[in-house]
């Protein structure tokens, strides 16, 4: 295998991986950022029309609306996923009883399609045919029942508890996986110096998987902003767009109202912001760790 040292095998090596991804992931984005651009229906040619769209997309409500309930959906995700899943992590990493049969079914909600998640849900949450409803009105606790999805402010919280059900065991595997690469001498040596469980995690192991944490991160930031098929399937992102996020109005933007222009100006300024957060969040981590 010495000849892949050489740097021409190497080189035709990369080629044809950097000419799918150039094809199937940078040149969509920067058609899109073109059309962003443009005013276009989607039947004849773009006409260029410059930052009209910007413009009209920082005044338009439901653009601030969208992006409220993203961060809403972000922020209560990145919080839970990335705590409670490196902690059931630590817990499953341990020898305990059907510890195997855990893993599965925590895991098991990551298999299943989104849009299959949201059908699941909408069963579960529905304000009139949910079972959550259903149960409070059998017990007589009419009072509790609320408009879980498909309201004005409950809709972006769900959401964000159901995409964290979904991802919660692909997360926690990540998590398990970087738990098993700390040398077990290292723990071994910390346990005879006396440190008790709080402080070898704190001084062991999450030092130890601040790789691991930071790949978990950027992978939540990336998929928060990329939310579509169960926002779709449980609130359409009704009432009047009061539930849409930023990925779902501009698809209603570019799809429903065929206006192609200012759906991607939506989906560009998504991408910025997705970049610059996770950006933040290398750099704050990066300069932590030095």
């Amino acid at each position: 295998m010495h000849w892949l040292s050489k740097k021409r095998y190497k080189i035709g090596l990369l080629v044809p991986t950097l000419l799918v991804y150039s094809v199937y992931i940078v040149l969509p984005i920067v058609i899109a950022i073109y059309y962003s651009f443009t005013k276009y229906s989607g039947i004849g040619k773009p006409r260029f029309t410059g930052l009209k769209n910007y413009v009209r997309l920082f005044q338009d409500e439901l653009f601030w609306s969208s992006f409220k309930n993203t961060m809403v959906m972000f922020i209560l995700a990145f919080v839970l996923l990335l705590t409670l899943s490196f902690l059931i992590a630590l817990l499953l990493n341990h020898k305990l009883k059907a510890v195997d049969f855990s893993k599965a079914m925590i895991f098991s909600p990551a298999i299943i399609a989104p849009i299959i998640v949201g059908i699941i849900w909408v069963y579960i949450l529905d304000p009139n045919i949910g079972v959550i409803n259903n149960v409070l009105d059998a017990i007589g606790a009419d009072s509790l029942k609320q408009t879980w999805i498909g309201g004005e402010k409950l809709s972006p919280y769900s959401i964000a508890i159901i995409y964290f059900w979904q991802q919660l065991g692909y997360l926690v595997t990540i998590f398990i996986a970087g738990l098993k690469m700390i040398p077990g001498d290292v723990l071994e040596a910390v346990k005879i110096d006396g440190a008790n469980a709080w402080q070898e995690i704190r001084y062991v192991t999450i030092p130890m998987m601040r790789t691991t944490i930071s790949t978990v991160a950027v992978l939540i930031i990336t998929g928060v902003f990329k939310i579509f098929e169960i926002v779709q399937q449980t609130t359409g992102g009704g009432p009047n767009h009061l539930s849409e996020t930023l990925v779902t109005y501009s698809y209603a933007q570019t799809f429903s109202s065929s206006d192609y222009g200012y759906g991607m100006s939506l989906a560009t300024v998504t991408f910025v912001i997705s970049l610059i957060i996770t950006a933040i969040y290398t750099t704050a981590t990066r300069e932590r760790k030095e």
